[in-house]
């Protein structure tokens, strides 16, 4: 059950005085000794305290807004579909019932945690929604100490007590893997996302798992930070490599494209002698030639339920997660069998002119 927002009351009772004694120190009146405003002001900042929650509270007045704060690389944010999609299925269900977004952009979870204390402290949001979630990841705890009510937008197996919305990557990445395996492929690539989030470290033990069950041997993993340079690093890379792989899986569609095209300025078919597959279908995998197999999933539906989820939690104190749809396999120009190499004794066997 979402807690109340910090309020005058709360702090004078974690300090053992008056509220008019807390509205001293808080406005810097005289009144109190500096000791008092001092351990006045600490559990303020402590408890998430802002300048006008205490007004709010008063009035039960809602923001009818609520949060969403990202990880991520601004520039990234331009350009990878998955984030814009899913934001766009956020709306869809906020703006019916006259309900706001407030998004911004953080370097680290601890400047994300923080901007969830200001914007709870201040009444700016009703809720927020945590994605890209580490293990362990402090902002769990922390939305749960502030009564902020959240949703993860991830595997509930690291959203602690909070519910989540999620799609079994476990799933897609077995399917996908199976898929190139029925094709022919035995040596298998995989370019991954940051090793540190949860979904990565979900969708690593998936590929290990299957690569023992399939004998296709150790996983092949590239850990990258999801841009398109990233995906084409790793491709060149793979590319270059002894054991070269002849089939290359990517985490997001943005490092997909872009090991396309690192695999044709090298000379390479695909996917005569390079198949490739995105996670997370979109307009990118389509118009590129050939067209890019992905995981294809409703991104803007996935958005939605997360949204439903979080309004129930503001609205009821309650809610339930949700399991979206698994990722499908969508098959186009950028997967077939592999090409069987020419074998470098066939050409000594070759008779000779004349």
């Amino acid at each position: 059950m979402p807690k109340h927002r910090p309020t005058i009351a709360d702090i004078a009772a974690r300090a053992g005085v008056s509220k008019v004694a807390v509205s001293y120190a808080l406005n810097d009146r005289p009144g109190v000794s500096p000791a008092t405003r001092s351990a006045i002001k600490a559990i303020a900042r402590e408890i998430g305290w802002r300048p006008n929650s205490a007004a709010r509270a008063l009035t039960r007045a809602r923001a009818d807004a609520v949060g969403l704060a990202l990880c991520r690389p601004a520039r990234l944010l331009g350009v990878e579909p998955f984030f814009m999609e899913l934001i766009s299925g956020i709306e869809s269900e906020l703006s019916p019932r006259g309900c706001a977004l407030l998004l911004q952009v953080v370097t680290d979870p601890a400047q994300e945690l923080e901007v969830y204390r200001r914007w709870w402290g201040e009444g700016r949001v009703d809720g927020v929604f945590l994605t890209d979630l580490r293990g362990p990841d402090p902002r769990i705890e922390g939305v749960a100490e502030l009564g902020l009510p959240a949703v993860v937008i991830g595997h509930p197996s690291a959203a602690g007590p909070l519910p989540a919305v999620w799609s079994d990557d476990a799933a897609a990445v077995r399917d996908t893997f199976a898929y190139l395996t029925a094709l022919g492929h035995r040596s298998v690539a995989r370019v991954a996302g940051m090793p540190e989030l949860s979904h990565t470290a979900l969708r690593d033990r998936a590929q290990r798992e299957v690569c023992a069950e399939l004998g296709l041997g150790d996983p092949v993993i590239v850990h990258t930070g999801y841009s398109g340079e990233d995906g084409a690093h790793a491709t060149r890379r793979l590319i270059s490599s002894p054991r070269r792989p002849t089939a290359v899986v990517y985490d997001n569609d943005i490092m997909a494209v872009a090991g396309l095209s690192v695999a044709q300025e090298m000379g390479l078919d695909v996917p005569g002698d390079l198949s490739l597959v995105a996670w997370d279908d979109s307009q990118l995998s389509r118009v590129v030639r050939p067209p890019l197999t992905a995981l294809s999933r409703d991104i803007p539906a996935y958005g939605g339920h997360a949204a439903r989820t979080l309004l129930a939690l503001v609205t009821d104190g309650t809610a339930e997660g949700h399991e979206d749809t698994t990722a499908r396999l969508e098959p186009r120009g950028s997967t077939g069998a592999p090409r069987a190499p020419e074998p470098m004794s066939y050409r000594r066997r070759m008779p000779g002119p004349g």
